[in-house]
């Protein structure tokens, strides 16, 4: 299954952050820790150009802390980036934050000029929540749900530095179907875009791969199942989740497996490592490849029929 979703509001969002691109300075991306390169929105990597940025490992509290040192590390490879980790359980992150926007924004922190620093970041990746820690006060709506913030608004942090917080926001085409799986475990996708069982079973395949001991744990098995959908059946059977005549009900234990993980009953998991993603982007090339032929195929089929139907007026 293919996982979009893209409210109209985020297309707004897109073309207003464009239009405000000449007066940014430093970009701030949060991205979500347990999925780093998942949350990364690539219409922002097109936006910024080689503006400096600061990308924002958020609910390092959720995620494994050896993956999040080690995507602090790939992310760091590239030149004009800094990375923060970053969790809700701190204390006032203020004053390095806006040291780092200010080494970032070189020359013209030390001039009279206003520093403007961008803040974006894909719904529900907890924006809203650095903002307020930023900020010292409750600037920002948080909630649970994506898209609770709807509109632009500055915040003037000091008297040269002024933050500018947008809408979190999507990109209409996600064309790692991988990526589009782990925004809906984590909740950067409104639930109304996939099927429950679906994502619950994909978490499952990778949770046996990659955290076997902590499903053991949770679940207290005395060994594992082998397969992701005995998996979930298994944690039904566990839980209680059973319809009529004792068949597992896999909404039910879908949605209880997405919230257990979402409120870290596992403990600190990461779904997504760099060397996941070197393989997966390889797949992604091919798929681009893939529907560039198709699309010259239908364009030089189109072509041929314009041709013979010239030939057939003559």
């Amino acid at each position: 299954m293919n996982i979009q979703w893209y409210p109209g509001h985020m297309h707004k969002a897109q073309k207003e952050v464009r239009e405000i691109f000449h007066q940014i300075d430093v970009f701030i991306e949060v991205l979500d820790a347990r999925i780093p390169f998942s949350s990364q929105n690539p219409l922002i990597e097109q936006i910024r150009q080689d503006k400096p940025t600061i990308k924002i490992l958020n609910k390092t509290d959720l995620a494994d802390p050896l993956q999040t040192q080690a995507w602090q590390a790939y992310l760091e490879e590239e030149q004009s980036i800094k990375t923060l980790a970053f969790n809700a359980q701190q204390g006032d992150k203020r004053e390095q934050i806006l040291q780092l926007i200010k080494k970032m924004a070189n020359q013209k922190s030390d001039s009279v000029k206003t520093v403007h620093a961008l803040i974006i970041g894909i719904p529900n990746v907890g924006k809203s929540t650095l903002i307020n820690n930023i900020t010292g006060r409750t600037i920002a709506k948080t909630g649970n749900e994506p898209a609770v913030t709807k509109h632009q608004q500055r915040i003037k942090l000091e008297d040269n530095v002024t933050l500018i917080d947008t809408p979190g926001m999507l990109w209409p085409n996600i064309e790692n179907p991988h990526s589009g799986y782990r925004l809906a475990i984590t909740g950067g996708i409104k639930e109304t875009a996939f099927e429950l069982p679906d994502i619950a079973t994909y978490a499952c395949e990778y949770f046996l791969k990659a955290y076997p001991q902590a499903i053991l744990a949770r679940y207290q098995f005395e060994t594992l199942p082998h397969t992701d959908l005995e998996l979930l059946e298994a944690i039904g059977r566990k839980r209680g989740c059973l319809r009529a005549g004792g068949k597992v009900d896999l909404e039910k234990v879908s949605r209880l497996l997405i919230m257990e993980y979402r409120d870290q009953y596992f403990g600190n998991l990461t779904l997504e490592t760099p060397a996941m993603i070197a393989e997966e982007m390889t797949e992604v090339a091919l798929i681009r490849e893939a529907k560039e032929a198709k699309r010259l195929a239908k364009e030089a089929e189109k072509l041929a029929r314009r041709a013979r139907h010239r030939k057939n007026k003559r």
